[in-house]
């Protein structure tokens, strides 16, 4: 097989200069003959499996489409030969013909390829035996959140591929549409159950290194596991297709040795630690205008644009809405339904508009609705703490 796969890529290669030479303008894409490198014992039983049934179903295809040809030739009319007169089976051969090929391909499905195919699935499904950690994985309109339930660390991970890339305004990067800001962090060699569901709707979490790709279903908990073997970093995205931004959910994780995931989490900790007692300072309005303007970057430009101006009637412009720009909340520091704070904090029914008070900080939360007051042309002049979101959650 492997002797097969050196011939097949060097036929590639030449095919790829001999283009490369007649047409030179044409720029190629990089590819491969076969699968990513396995790297969890799910991926490397795909890739086992496939290449067991490439080679039965290769021999299969050599031998019937060899009956075939030889039957056409030797028994051609420009030989003489004549046809048969027979109409359906008259004898013992004829039945032999039928049943000797079907009892064939039973015992090639069933035994050469349905046990096999049987054990890895069984495996595959097999999330709670000695799974040594969980995590969770929300896919929502168009990020990923990620939850260690055991250690009580809870982050929202997003594209970081700036988007003067994706307007053609700079090259691209190396990682192009594969770069997040907060990545999935793993040990290495530990087996890890993952839990998968959505806030709007459906998503796959797909790495390719893993073999594993699992629908996020809203209302679902769905499963799979994971146990790599390798350290490094390894990179997917959603495979399916979830909106506007579906080619904008990358999935990046970080496979380390068990120490230093250790030390992760501890400095994770410390970082969420740190975040929530920002939560009882009292923010000027600069900063909460700078802090504001990276949270809309990263969650509300997609759908409200950079400049607020919206895609209507879809997603709504900022500038100038009379929910934006109206009264934060009533005399009594309440929340008023349907006001700006409660529309970021608790999201619309029916629309793309998520609850953002799930998956955003009390810093975070006070910083973009501050921001919106006082960009794209609103000049609402106030702002709100993150003490005041903290005590309307």
């Amino acid at each position: 097989m492997d002797t097969l796969h050196r011939f097949c890529l060097r036929i590639g290669l030449s095919i790829s200069r001999l283009s490369a030479l007649l047409f030179p303008t044409l720029a190629f894409a990089d590819y491969s003959w076969n699968f990513p490198k396995p790297v969890t014992p799910i991926a490397r039983d795909t890739l086992e499996i496939h290449n067991h049934f490439m080679i039965v179903i290769t021999i299969l295809f050599v031998a019937v489409f060899g009956i075939m040809v030889y039957s056409m030739i030797k028994h051609r009319k420009s030989v003489g030969h004549q046809p048969a007169r027979f109409t359906g089976p008259t004898g013992t051969v004829q039945w032999l013909w039928a049943l000797v090929p079907f009892a064939i391909l039973l015992f090639i499905d069933y035994v050469l390829m349905g046990i096999p195919a049987y054990h890895a699935v069984k495996d595959m499904e097999d999330t709670r035996t000695k799974a040594d950690m969980v995590l969770k994985v929300t896919g929502m309109q168009w990020k990923w959140q990620y939850e260690y339930p055991e250690s009580g660390i809870k982050y929202i991970s997003t594209m970081s591929t700036p988007r003067d890339q994706i307007a053609n305004k700079e090259s691209k990067g190396e990682h192009y549409l594969l770069e997040v800001d907060n990545p999935v962090v793993l040990p290495v060699g530990k087996k890890v159950r993952i839990l998968l569901t959505s806030t709007d709707v459906i998503h796959t979490w797909w790495v390719p290194q893993f073999g594993v790709k699992r629908d996020a279903i809203p209302g679902f908990l769905r499963e799979t596991w994971v146990k790599i073997e390798e350290p490094g970093i390894y990179r997917g995205q959603c495979a399916e297709l979830c909106g506007k931004d579906h080619g904008f959910m990358p999935v990046v994780v970080h496979a380390v040795p068990e120490n230093e995931y250790v030390a992760w989490v501890d400095k994770k900790k410390t970082d969420m630690a740190a975040a929530a007692s920002g939560s009882d300072k009292t923010w000027s309005k600069d900063d909460l205008m700078a802090a504001g303007k990276a949270v809309y970057e990263k969650n509300c430009a997609s759908c409200h644009q950079p400049e607020g101006q919206g895609l209507p009637p879809v997603f709504p412009a900022l500038a100038g809405s009379k929910i934006v720009v109206g009264p934060l909340l009533s005399p009594d520091g309440k929340l008023i339904k349907d006001s700006h704070v409660d529309r970021v904090l608790n999201g619309k029914d029916g629309t793309a508009m998520q609850a953002f008070k799930t998956t955003l900080s009390d810093v975070d939360l006070a910083a973009v609705i501050t921001f919106e007051r006082n960009s794209f042309g609103n000049t609402k002049g106030d702002l709100i703490q993150p003490a005041q979101i903290k005590s309307l959650r």
